[in-house]
């Protein structure tokens, strides 16, 4: 409940601080225009019944615009004077337009009221991203140093991948960090250059695989590989009962050779999955009962012996940690040097971001859509100010290119309107848009359903 508890307040705070900067944003512009603002809400005042669904509101003395907090939060909205949102205020466009309305403004500034938000939403993210390099740097572990080298999938061995190639780069330049940008790249390479058995090759590749499904099967399509040398043994658990000592390297579980601890710990998963049939403790006892073959450092020979796992099928055996193997970069930055820095790392995220789209009209693609459940899982279960930053960075940027999208009621259907007014000097009637607005909710609503059902399903056990 407390780790629940704290990753809702991470998320509700990020979220507010970017909904207030994104309305901010039409709003500067907006008064910059001398558009009249009425209402400047953080969250929508939904009301029900006579419960008009404000949390709280002020509006100061001499001022037209209403400032308040609704209890819904799906977003926040800056209400303009003379224009067609998502308040559906259609009686006021029947009234003579007044001076003060966004509809009687030049296109141009218009367009500008329009994309205020996204454009706040992305400066924020940038500037965010340049002040965490400046504070923290970057650390990171370079792919090429990664000398066990990866341990790949049945589709990644299909392309002519081999357990402990140490990946370099692509055609496109050498790999990083092992993030998912590696993954985007080999999924669009022609070409992987590698390290195999201490001298350089490559593999050609189609240029198309499905990074959807490299990241989402089981095992994914690369892991770094770590060794099957034990670290260090609980004293008492299964393990040290039949012999097995830190440095010894584990072979094989229940007559399954392993030569990593990464495919150690794929056979033990699989007993997890053995334990759901289990019907009776003699089920349950039959699966915990595992054969283990190891060589032991102290004598250089190999032993196999029988032991029960534990109730949660672990061996106790802990393998080396992977900061503890590889020794990471760190680079830390100046002012003026996390400026670059910082906007390039914000670029690229928002390109990986945009190419990653394409998989979302898919099958697999709407599946792994996630709604409040899965953006609130993203937050740390402690508070961390170097995370939390970095996620509501990622979120700013992923709000302004939804919002910059063309679809009516978001920000980008306005801009797609307003283009359409500027190319061809004639304005979309007040009924076309009145219907279009009507049309983007429906669409966004299905799809908040769609995301957030996701969710329960997952939580369930369903997905």
């Amino acid at each position: 409940m407390e780790v629940f508890l704290i990753r809702l307040l991470q998320f509700i705070l990020a979220i507010s601080l970017l909904v207030l900067l994104h309305e901010g944003g039409h709003m500067f512009f907006a008064k910059l225009f001398g558009v009249r603002v009425e209402k400047f809400y953080i969250f929508f005042d939904l009301g029900i019944g006579k419960w008009t669904g404000k949390l709280f509101s002020f509006k100061p003395k001499n001022s037209d615009t209403e400032y308040g907090v609704g209890w819904l939060p799906l977003g926040g909205y800056c209400k303009i004077s003379g224009m067609i949102d998502e308040s559906m205020d259609t009686e006021q466009m029947k009234q003579p337009a007044q001076p003060w309305e966004f509809r009687v403004k030049p296109a141009w500034q218009r367009l500008l009221i329009m994309i205020g938000g996204v454009t706040v939403n992305f400066i924020f993210a940038l500037f965010l991203y340049c002040m965490i390099m400046f504070t923290w740097g970057e650390t990171y572990v370079q792919v090429k140093d990664m000398k066990q080298g990866m341990k790949f999938n049945k589709e990644a061995k299909s392309y002519g991948f081999k357990d402990r190639d140490i990946l370099v780069g692509t055609e496109n330049g050498a790999f990083k960090d092992f993030n998912a940008d590696l993954f985007r790249e080999i999924s669009t390479a022609k070409r992987v250059d590698i390290i195999r058995d201490g001298k350089p090759m490559s593999i050609n590749l189609p240029g198309e695989i499905n990074l959807l499904g490299m990241l989402k099967s089981s095992p994914m399509f690369c892991r770094p590989l770590l060794n099957a040398d034990v670290d260090s043994v609980l004293e008492n658990g299964p393990a040290y009962k039949i012999g097995i000592r830190k440095g010894d390297r584990m072979l094989a579980l229940n007559g399954k050779a392993v030569d990593s601890a990464n495919d150690f710990m794929t056979e033990l998963s699989k007993l997890e999955d053995a334990m759901t049939g289990a019907e009776t403790h003699k089920d349950s006892l039959k699966i915990r009962t595992a054969v283990i073959s190891w060589k032991s450092k102290a004598d250089g020979k190999v032993h196999t012996a029988k032991t029960v796992l534990s109730d949660d099928l672990k061996l106790q055996v802990v393998f080396p940690n992977f900061l503890d193997i590889y020794k990471p970069v760190h680079i830390q930055y100046s002012l003026l040097e996390s400026i670059p820095a910082g906007v390039t790392y914000g670029w690229n995220v928002l390109k990986g971001y945009v190419s990653d789209m394409k998989y979302v009209a898919s099958k697999d693609g709407a599946k792994s859509l996630g709604g409040f459940g899965s953006i609130g899982s993203l937050f740390p279960a402690e508070f961390d100010w170097y995370l939390f930053w970095k996620m509501t960075a990622l979120l700013s940027i992923i709000l302004a290119f939804m919002n910059i999208l063309p679809i009516p009621a978001l920000d980008g259907g306005h801009v797609l309107f307003l283009l359409y007014e500027m190319i061809t000097g004639r304005k979309p009637s007040e009924k076309f848009l009145i219907w279009a607005e009507y049309i983007g909710i429906g669409a966004l609503v299905l799809l908040m359903v769609v995301a957030n059902l996701n969710d329960i399903l997952r939580w369930l056990g369903y997905m």
